[in-house]
């Protein structure tokens, strides 16, 4: 006896879904059977990936987004549901890094970061919640008991559970991420919408491939609980979990997924 998780009828929204982890992420949902929304600033990468979706018989749709702008997020969720309908599932996935000691970081650098991972995360998780929460209202005045009004899943990191050297404003920007996810859980939970976080630790992805195989790389895997990386679909179990209807009584939780690196 099979036990499967399905989206079928469920609409996912990925934001960072061009390459690495949210493309990934876009490709899990699809083959679960949710439409998904492909949001980024590099469209003919997303045009790419729509392309091997609908290959596998996915369903998927591209829009532009620069989550830095919240004009851009409120375009791209417009568009979104008119071109599929309103959105389930929001995967909460732009961020961005660099490596500095903290006593070289300048005003741009620390902008750079916490503007796309921690102000932008928190802009288009708001405007999907506030569609999300529009339509729990409805329900209620619908008298519909039970209403699933959708699923937010941040993604942080452990850097935002475990300080790591000189990528310190980016550990402070995934901790920021962290604390947003428990206070949206807390405030949306009791109108049907979950909130949780993933944080990830070392994946490999086709971005920092080359990283990993470099001298600097290979110390750190070498300080890893295991000495090893972690693969693009190690997060593809937990990932479909948290989408899923099945997931109703997981609202608030920060799940590290970095093979024991945080403990």
């Amino acid at each position: 006896m099979a036990y499967t998780l399905d989206l079928s009828g469920r609409v996912a929204f990925i934001t960072g879904a061009s390459s690495g982890l949210g493309a990934q992420f876009a490709r899990t949902l699809a083959a679960a059977g949710a439409a998904v929304v492909l949001a980024s600033r590099r469209v003919e990468m997303l045009k790419a990936l729509r392309a091997e979706i609908e290959a596998e018989g996915g369903d998927a749709h591209v829009v532009a987004l620069d989550v830095t702008n919240v004009g851009s997020i409120e375009a791209a969720l417009n568009f979104a549901e008119r071109e599929v309908g309103p959105i389930d599932i929001l995967i909460n996935n732009s961020g961005v890094s660099n490596t500095q000691r903290l006593q070289d970081v300048r005003e741009e650098d620390f902008d750079f970061i916490f503007n796309t991972n921690t102000r932008g995360a928190f802009f288009v998780a708001q405007a999907v919640g506030k569609r999300m929460l529009a339509r729990a209202k409805d329900a209620q005045e619908a008298g519909i008991a039970g209403f699933d009004a959708g699923r937010i899943i941040n993604i942080a990191s452990m850097a935002g559970l475990r300080v790591l050297p000189q990528i310190g404003v980016y550990c402070m920007s995934k901790a920021a991420v962290v604390h947003m996810t428990k206070a949206m859980a807390v405030e949306w939970g009791k109108h049907g919408i979950n909130v949780n976080a993933i944080c990830p630790g070392y994946i490999e992805t086709e971005i920092n491939q080359h990283h990993w195989e470099s001298p600097q790389g290979q110390k750190l895997v070498n300080m890893l609980p295991r000495k090893r990386l972690g693969k693009i679909d190690d997060l593809d179990a937990v990932l479909v979990m948290l989408a899923s209807p099945q997931s109703d009584f997981i609202n608030g939780a920060i799940i590290a997924a970095d093979d024991g690196f945080g403990v």
